[in-house]
């Protein structure tokens, strides 16, 4: 909007929520997977779809890797069919870093590491990210891809089982112990979601094809992450160990040399910031219930 753009979002409201709008910009709820998701695109002539619509639980891909795909890949398809017929012209996606390349041969991986998912989750970004080459070179839609690592910030949703950083500081604040899976010595590329932003909107009106990594090079263990939540929320005690939950990757961590290289941008916050960030908005929120 400051840009000039008008703004439409599309959303189901399955986990996302009104109160976090945008001021200025219009609001449809509609599943992607809809016919009226697909006529709303060609009806108001969308150039520019940031597709970050899908079913996001690893763990749920695992339970159901059906839904996983209608969701990820159907849902997508629905929008790009609409699109290519009508005035789009760029997507930019939301792929992932985080389950893009399985259990990595390198650290971090760049993204010519091997793509090698092992959860549907993964396996239903990367045919997106096939089909989005797709209609790059048969329809001429620019497509950058964003590979993120693991997102987290204010705002974060904690519920259901996606975003430890939220459920953690939720179950802190609420006095509840924070179940850790397995040892706690799996590891993640954590980023805030501020400079995901950034790499949004850099890719804007970037012509052609390509994927970009967006993630901070750091691994961080699970224990370590819960030790670093606990110690800015003054808590002591510690996790509670659980079991080992399946298609979870024991390592992850990517590197964003080619983000800074072509669009200029590279994480920017480190994760003791952003943490103290996320909790500071946690705590506020808490506050006014």
């Amino acid at each position: 909007m400051q840009r000039g753009l008008e703004v439409l979002i599309v959303d189901d409201l399955s986990t996302g929520r009104k109160e976090n709008l945008p001021p200025g910009a219009r609001f449809f709820q509609l599943d992607i997977r809809s016919p009226e998701a697909a006529e709303l695109l060609l009806a108001e002539g969308v150039e520019l779809l940031v597709h970050h619509a899908a079913q996001m639980d690893v763990r749920a891909s695992v339970r159901d890797p059906l839904f996983d795909a209608q969701v990820n890949i159907l849902g997508t398809l629905n929008l790009l069919e609409a699109g290519r017929k009508g005035r789009l012209r760029q997507v930019i996606f939301a792929s992932t870093g985080g389950a893009m390349y399985g259990e990595q041969e390198s650290f971090p991986a760049t993204e010519d590491h091997p793509a090698r998912p092992v959860s549907p989750y993964g396996v239903s970004k990367l045919s997106v990210e096939r089909y989005l080459y797709y209609y790059f070179r048969e329809y001429g839609i620019a497509v950058t891809c964003l590979r993120y690592a693991n997102v987290y910030g204010p705002r974060q949703n904690p519920h259901g089982e996606a975003g430890v950083v939220a459920i953690f500081l939720q179950r802190l604040l609420q006095g509840k112990p924070c179940i850790v899976n397995g040892d706690g010595l799996q590891t993640r590329d954590y980023v805030y979601v501020g400079d995901v932003v950034a790499a949004n909107l850099a890719a804007l009106g970037r012509e052609g094809f390509a994927i970009y990594n967006v993630g901070t090079g750091r691994e961080t263990s699970v224990l370590e992450l819960y030790g670093l939540l606990a110690k800015t929320l003054g808590v002591t005690a510690p996790p509670v160990h659980g079991p080992e939950k399946p298609g979870e990757q024991r390592r992850s961590c990517i590197a964003s040399t080619r983000l800074q290289a072509e669009l200029g941008v590279s994480p920017k916050v480190a994760l003791e910031e952003g943490l103290q960030l996320t909790a500071q908005w946690f705590l506020a929120a808490h506050q006014r219930r």
